[in-house]
């Protein structure tokens, strides 16, 4: 398509696009509080006012950069799990928080998703986002493996929180640690936890 026949909407859908792009390569790379909205423009190939046509202030940009992370998450998550064909849906849930956990291991996620994003947006607005993003994966994967009678059936929504707020502990605890080595127990860690949620377990409470 010849570029001066698109209409408005395009041409400010792929703006959006290219900001969205050049704050997540900045943001990821420097932090929120290195990086300015001149800096993203430039980076952009946009001019202050294009950007500020669709984001009115930094914050703005920071949280849609984040949601775009996010996405990349899902499918990072989505993927690993499609490609490990797993006939078990317990194995199927500990390669999808796997994924999870690698993926935050990324310079760009820690510095955006567990560092910047919940002192930019507040605690309450970046869970908001990251849930919105990821608790329907978990919630789906919880209701297969319970539907194939490899959880005991409860309240799927519950369990789910439960399993995501112990991945988000666990990468946060890898984002401010900086040790590779830990890298390995965390992840130790969460096969243990996945793997206690199978009905072919017998875990004595007494003990």
């Amino acid at each position: 398509m010849n570029p001066d026949r698109r209409t408005q909407a395009e041409r400010s859908a792929a703006t959006r696009a290219a900001v969205i792009r050049a704050g997540r390569e900045l943001f990821g790379r420097l932090g929120y509080g290195a990086v300015s909205t001149i800096a993203v423009a430039e980076a952009a190939g946009v001019s202050r006012g294009a950007l500020y046509h669709q984001f009115s202030e930094k914050r703005e940009l920071f949280e849609a950069v984040f949601e775009d992370l996010e996405r990349s998450l899902v499918e990072v998550i989505a993927t690993a799990v499609a490609q490990a064909r797993a006939a078990d849906p317990i194995e199927s849930l500990i390669v999808g928080c796997l994924a999870w956990l690698q993926a935050s291991t990324a310079t760009e996620v820690r510095r955006i998703a567990l560092l910047d994003a919940p002192a930019v947006l507040g605690w309450s607005r970046w869970r908001e986002i990251e849930l919105r993003h990821t608790i329907g994966l978990v919630e789906n994967a919880m209701a297969g493996a319970m539907a194939a009678g490899r959880i005991r059936k409860q309240p799927v929504r519950p369990l789910a929180l439960v399993v995501v707020g112990a991945l988000d502990e666990a990468a946060q605890y890898l984002a401010n640690s900086g040790e590779q080595g830990d890298v390995a127990d965390v992840r130790a860690v969460i096969e243990q936890l996945i793997s206690g949620l199978a009905v072919d377990r017998t875990i004595d409470f007494r003990a």
